[in-house]
């Protein structure tokens, strides 16, 4: 089920960045905002970013434009070379996508420290200092402003079993958009959440195909179906664009009524 208009140049000759864009959600985003006319920096982990040149190499196929860059959101000093290598590259930065995330599934007893710092390294205090440095971009550059759109998740709405850091990680991130949309919008700059539903992509195919699972999942979903990034692209691009410019600080619940239980 295709949900973005693609073609449109809606995004024309504007710059998007989209980290951890090699795969999943972030890979979908970086496709529809190619489609929509944008020159997408497409963001991976140095050791990934074989990924992130397989995206390229599809967004030039389909005649967008798109250029990879290496990125460890949990090191500063990555965070802000890659933002200057987008600059370098493309001149300004009209909007940042922070989709890096990850996430470790455990009972609550048996998360241990290390699994809590890396989860809020990645989930949070990346997407705060990405948000941060991006945003510098974005309020010195002529003509100033952007959007910023932050992936959470349902589970930063509502809570869910063995997954306690990833929980309280996403419902910080939903609280962080909230402050940094207040303190921003001097500045013209937007700053919303998507929050997904289960979202079945080539990395987690294999969850969904243990039946009971998958059954859980659609039971509990009022809709009946999982999320695709398609669904989630649509969101961050209708977040991204003049459709909602006077939308920000929102939590945009993409879940097939999940919440709404």
């Amino acid at each position: 089920m295709q949900h973005v208009v693609v073609g449109s140049d809606e995004f024309a000759g504007k710059v998007a960045v989209v980290t951890g864009a090699g795969s999943g959600l972030g890979r979908g985003t970086a496709l529809a905002f190619a489609k929509s006319g944008a020159n997408v920096a497409i963001t991976e982990l140095p050791d990934r970013l074989e990924r992130a040149n397989d995206t390229v190499a599809t967004i030039s196929t389909q005649g967008g434009r798109a250029f990879a860059v290496s990125l460890d959101v949990t090191e500063l000093a990555s965070i802000q070379g890659a933002v200057d290598q987008v600059v370098a590259t493309a001149g300004r930065i009209d909007i940042l996508v922070n989709n890096a995330g990850l996430n470790i599934a455990k009972p609550a007893f048996d998360v241990v420290e290390h699994d809590w710092d890396r989860i809020h390294d990645v989930n949070l205090k990346g997407l705060f200092f990405m948000s941060q440095a991006v945003g510098r971009v974005m309020c010195d550059q002529v003509p100033a402003g952007g959007c910023i759109v932050n992936m959470s998740s349902i589970m930063g709405l509502v809570g869910y079993f063995n997954r306690g850091p990833y929980c309280a990680s996403k419902a910080g991130v939903v609280n962080l958009t909230r402050v940094l949309a207040i303190e921003w919008a001097d500045h013209n700059i937007r700053v919303n959440a998507v929050c997904p539903t289960f979202v079945e992509t080539e990395i987690n195919r294999h969850l969904f195909a243990e039946q009971t699972f998958r059954d859980e999942i659609l039971h509990r979903t009022p809709l009946k179906r999982l999320g695709t990034p398609e669904d989630v692209a649509a969101a961050v691009l209708f977040l991204a664009s003049p459709a909602s410019s006077l939308i920000t600080g929102q939590a945009l619940a993409t879940d097939g009524g999940w919440t709404a239980i």
